[in-house]
């Protein structure tokens, strides 16, 4: 573990590489943080002093050490059906929308990208949705495969995570109702769950760092990025917007988090509340 008490004054220097890796901007009152997530990633990495690990991990071309403060510092917290009123308003309102303008020729497919996904609860709770619509004759008659969805995320070890499927109890407890665990679920050994292949194979996940331009992603109906710009300076927030704006479809729509905003693109998207959940579509 490395000794955080003699490096105090390389505290900025450890900051700004952070914040270039991957835009979170913590300060000196954040050491705790620093400590806590990467104290021990410094002390086996065997460097010196800050300066040192700053060295290493810009000097490291196989990416490793960068990726292990990346996936340290990042924040991972995330539950099925986070916050209820969101998802009462794509079941039962837009996602029956937009099975229909695909049934009704208006669209090829409907596809959704959910931004900082993190271990893949979230996209995969669009997935179960729409298979419980397609169950229930709510999809238009559409079978689910209409719908593609992309989660993407800075951290290679949770996008790995998320691609498995596979969660603890104490993952599958979070936000889960145990008829979704049942219904789509198997029992799996170290008292995991597994999702199954047909809700599974929806989803698809890539490594995209939101600092990076989006475009090859291509274009979308729905973007989630929900309860992570709150990380991110206001600057780069628009700039982060206008990015995410650029890859937004005409009269589609985009979702944040409970306690964020759009105010600074007011000329770009009109806030529309759904049910009582506040999306923002595209103008």
């Amino acid at each position: 573990m490395f000794d955080f008490s003699k490096g105090a004054n390389h505290l900025p220097l450890l900051s700004q590489y952070v914040a270039e890796a991957c835009c979170i901007h913590l300060g000196e009152e954040k050491r705790y943080l620093f400590e806590m997530r990467l104290g021990t990633i410094i002390g086996e990495s065997g460097a010196k002093d800050i300066p040192d690990f700053i060295r290493l991990a810009k000097s490291d071309l196989t990416g490793k050490l960068r990726d292990k403060i990346i996936d340290a510092m990042t924040t991972h917290e995330t539950y099925w059906f986070r916050d209820t009123n969101p998802w009462t308003a794509l079941e039962e309102e837009l996602l029956p929308q937009l099975a229909a303008e695909v049934r009704a020729g208006k669209k090829p497919r409907i596809r959704i990208l959910c931004a900082a996904c993190s271990s893949g609860q979230e996209p995969y709770s669009i997935a179960l949705l729409l298979h419980k619509l397609s169950s229930s004759g709510n999809l238009s008659g559409l079978d689910p495969s209409s719908f593609e969805i992309i989660g993407i995320d800075i951290s290679p070890g949770t996008l790995f995570l998320a691609s498995t499927g596979r969660y603890s109890q104490l993952e599958i407890a979070r936000g889960l109702p145990d008829f979704w665990r049942d219904a789509y679920f198997d029992s799996t050994p170290g008292n995991t769950w597994t999702l199954r292949e047909p809700v599974r194979r929806l989803v698809s996940f890539k490594r995209r760092n939101l600092q990076d331009s989006l475009a090859s992603l291509g274009v979308f109906d729905l973007l989630l990025c929900r309860n992570v710009a709150i990380y991110f300076k206001d600057d780069f927030k628009k700039d982060l917007f206008t990015r995410l704006s650029d890859i937004i479809l005409p009269g589609g729509h985009m979702l944040l988090g409970g306690t964020e905003s759009l105010f600074t693109h007011q000329n770009v998207f009109k806030l529309t509340r759904i049910k009582n959940a506040i999306f923002y579509k595209r103008l």
